[in-house]
This record gives C-alpha cells, sequence and structure tokens, in this order.
C-alpha cells in the first residue's frame, strides 16, 4: 500500500482493465473493474517515484474476462483480491489533487473511476489537471507511427509489448511519451533536416533531407516573390516570338506594317484593317493616303503653345 505524501507536486500516471457486462433492464453495459494501477512521476525529470497496482474482485466473478481466468493463478488472486470498496481510500488518495495522465483517459478511465465511487455512494477523486496523451500526441506528434494505439507507439518505438495490464501500461505510457518528446525536440531544433519524411524505418536520409530543403526554399520563394503583371508577360512573349519583330519604322509609317507581303492598317485598338473589296467585285478599294504632319512642324506648334 502506498503511502500518503504531504505534497501532491507529482502527476499520477494510471491505467484501469475493466471487463463489461449487459445491465438486465437496458442495453447500456455496466463496467467491471478489475485492475488499477498507477505510478507517481516527478513532472521535471519524469523519472518514476513509486507505484501502487492491484487487482478488484468483482461482485460477480463470472465477470472477470478470459483474460485473467484462462490463467490458474490469475484466477486464484482475483477470488482473494479485495473489492473496490477496500482500496477506494488508497485510490482516493493517489488520486485526488494530481495532475491526472494516462493514453485515451478522459473518454474511458476517468469515468470508469468516477463510476466506481459513485457507486459506493461517495464523491470521486478530482483532478489539478488532466493529460491525455492519446490527444496530446493527436495534435503534435501525429500518425507517422501508423496509429495512435498503445501498443503502435510502443512498436514503432522499440519498447515492447503491450501486455494490459494496469501498472505495465502505465509505465509504457510514460516511456512513450518520452520517446515522442525527444523526437520532437530533435525535430525542432533543426527542422529543415530532421523534419522530413522517414524511409520506413524512422530514419532520416540525407537525400531526403535535402529534398525537404529544396521544397521549404521553393515553397518559402514561390510565397514571396510577387506575382508578374500578366500585361508584362504577354508582351515578353509577343516580343520573344519571331513573328512579332517589327523593323523600325519613321513616325509617319509607324501605323503601316506588312502583313504576309501585303500592306495593312491599324486602328485606334491595334487590329489590323484589311482592304474589302468593292460591291461590284473589282478587287480591293483604293485607299486615299494619310495625311502626314511633318514632326518639324509638331514641334514648332508645340513651342507656340508652351509660350
Amino acid at each position: 500500500m502506498m503511502t500518503a505524501t504531504t505534497t501532491k507536486t507529482e502527476m499520477v500516471f494510471f491505467d484501469v482493465e475493466t471487463a463489461a457486462a449487459p445491465l438486465p433492464t437496458s442495453t447500456d453495459k455496466h463496467w467491471h473493474m478489475l485492475e488499477f494501477g498507477a505510478i507517481l512521476v516527478c513532472p521535471r525529470r519524469l523519472v518514476e517515484l513509486s507505484s501502487y497496482s492491484t487487482f478488484i474482485r468483482p461482485d460477480d466473478l463470472s465477470a472477470v474476462s478470459t483474460r485473467f481466468a484462462s490463467s490458474p493463478t490469475h484466477a486464484a488472486a482475483f477470488a482473494e483480491a479485495p473489492s473496490f470498496a477496500d482500496v477506494a481510500d488508497d485510490i482516493f488518495a493517489l488520486l485526488d489533487g494530481r495532475v491526472w495522465a494516462g493514453h485515451n483517459i478522459r473518454r474511458f478511465d476517468c469515468h470508469r473511476v468516477r463510476n466506481a465511487f459513485a457507486a459506493l455512494g461517495r464523491p470521486g477523486p478530482e483532478p489539478a489537471g488532466v493529460v491525455d496523451s492519446l490527444a496530446v500526441l493527436g495534435r503534435v506528434f501525429g500518425r507517422r507511427a501508423g496509429d495512435l494505439k498503445m501498443a503502435t507507439l510502443a512498436t514503432y518505438f522499440g519498447i515492447g509489448k503491450q501486455t494490459h495490464r494496469s501498472l505495465d501500461d502505465a509505465r509504457m505510457n510514460l516511456e512513450v511519451l518520452k520517446h515522442c518528446a525527444t523526437v520532437l525536440l530533435l525535430e525542432s531544433s533543426l527542422p529543415g533536416v530532421l523534419g522530413g519524411e522517414d524511409n520506413g524505418d524512422g530514419a532520416v536520409t540525407r537525400r531526403r533531407a535535402a529534398q525537404h530543403v529544396a521544397g521549404n526554399v521553393f515553397n518559402r520563394n514561390r510565397s514571396t516573390a510577387p506575382k508578374p503583371n500578366t500585361l508584362e508577360m504577354a508582351f515578353a512573349r509577343a516580343a520573344a516570338s519571331p513573328s512579332s519583330k517589327v523593323t523600325a519604322a519613321t513616325p509617319a509609317a509607324a501605323a503601316v506594317q506588312k502583313v504576309n507581303g501585303r500592306s495593312g492598317k491599324r486602328d485606334s485598338t491595334g487590329k489590323l484593317v484589311v482592304a474589302t473589296p468593292t460591291a461590284s467585285g473589282g478587287g480591293p478599294r483604293a485607299r486615299r493616303p494619310v495625311a502626314t504632319t511633318p514632326f518639324s512642324m509638331i514641334l514648332r506648334h508645340s513651342r507656340y503653345i508652351v509660350r
């Protein structure tokens, strides 16, 4: 039995093993708590300070899952195990006022503990805070291991095989968080090198790191570079096209170009004006020559305007 501590600065990682049995009057399930395990952890050094675990004898021994009942040793242990009422004070002192930590405890373990205390007609322990590793890793670590199950994460990091025993799972939870935090710390120190995709075994190759860096530079340049003007692009394409090169012309003949060996005039919008045949069909209609003003006259006229 764990002795009470004078201060509650430690975190408590805990896990419960249960068995579900249908209630006789409804379709809801009644959960039998079969095992409770926990470790007290220093949040600054992440070291285990003490541990607690116990089998819990249900009111109906037939509720013991086959995973436990198949072992003669476990079957005998459950027959002699204390009821939840016998260990409720120990569990309350362990949990109340501390930060709770565990995998998927918000949706499962926390409810099982509160329901067990409610069944005794007494208030349950209250946490100072809750750290659900399933939610935390889902936000910051992602599914690089495949999924976020404890067994998958333990295999990914080579920690071992999950035993689905309360104390073992609580300790494995702490080790998984240590490994995930180390990976995230290393990646944050060299985001362009260690932040790339792995090659299947968790290692980052130089080639993948170089590709990741090049991709980051390309995306950064592409996002910060000003978008080119579409009109400028059109003019640049036209200037680079061989068919668009025009020989230098005098101001008087600037509005006339040769297209396919024939002379033509462009209107105010720049479109080429093609000679149209006459009504009698006697060939193109003759155009009057365009009178142009000599540049010297334009310059002289502008001088008078300025004066």
